[in-house]
């Protein structure tokens, strides 16, 4: 989700909306804001995040360590994960300090991890063995429209 859809006064209405008209429950759902977003620090977001959140949605930070990271955000918003952005994934196993430590923060702060732009078994079994609880990329698959994955799912 973006910051402007945060800041639309009606945007946690309609999301209410829409998970009781599709009779679909909020721990089902994962909304991901970047850490960008969750940077601007503007009550509204602040606000909406802390309503989804008591609703049940999963809420993650997609591209953790791109921005201009603020520690105190992983305490105030109740996070349930980090996604490790794929500039921290491209070249590991070799270059694996930040990683690491994103990893163990992440850790000790109870929040799940979650690995983006994984593109080799080496990344991946680098990245399972440091404590990483879940992983995306090519890896694993290239981006899959919804008839895509709707098909798969009914295999």
């Amino acid at each position: 989700m973006s910051a402007k859809q945060f800041l639309q006064a009606s945007f946690v209405n309609k999301m209410k909306e829409i998970l009781r008209e599709n009779e679909i429950k909020p721990t089902f759902i994962e909304i991901e804001i970047t850490e960008s977003a969750l940077m601007k620090d503007e009550q509204p977001i602040v606000d909406a995040l802390k309503v989804i959140k008591e609703m049940g949605v999963f809420l993650s930070i997609d591209d953790f360590g791109t921005g201009y990271s603020s520690l105190q955000y992983l305490k105030t918003f109740k996070l349930d994960a980090l996604k490790i952005d794929r500039s921290f994934i491209k070249d590991l196993p070799q270059d694996k300090a930040l990683t690491k430590m994103i990893i163990s923060l992440a850790r000790k702060l109870k929040l799940k991890v979650i690995a983006e732009g994984v593109e080799t078994h080496e990344q991946h079994t680098w990245l399972l063995n440091s404590g990483c609880h879940q992983a995306q990329g090519y890896l694993y698959s290239k981006p899959l429209g919804a008839s895509d994955i709707e098909y798969i799912l009914n295999e």
